[in-house]
């Protein structure tokens, strides 16, 4: 299992936006926070990516959609959708600011 966190480290894409322009854009930290998951650095992957739980809870809903729909289907979705927009946009605001690492 390490060997494979080692070389899943290796093949981690470069944010394009940061070697272009020298900014972070709003999803940088993701695959670093996706790894830090899988390591089972819980905490760490929160502080590098904050919108890494919303995004998961997100996705099992989707996936989940696709085998049972449920009355509040659609509302849910866009409850969702927009709570991680919220969480994205903010953290990204705070760190752009140098109030969040």
């Amino acid at each position: 299992m390490a060997t494979f966190l080692l070389v899943l480290e290796d093949f981690m894409l470069p944010c394009l936006n940061k070697k272009l322009f020298g900014i972070d854009c709003p999803g940088c930290g993701l695959q670093r926070s996706v790894g830090l998951l899988i390591k089972g650095d819980f905490t760490a992957a929160f502080h590098m990516y904050p919108a890494i739980y919303s995004i998961i809870v997100l996705l099992l809903f989707l996936i989940s959609g696709i085998f049972v729909k449920t009355k509040y289907d659609n509302f849910i979705k866009i409850f969702l959708i927009v709570s991680n927009a919220v969480i994205i946009a903010g953290s990204y605001i705070l760190k752009m600011n140098h109030l969040i690492h």
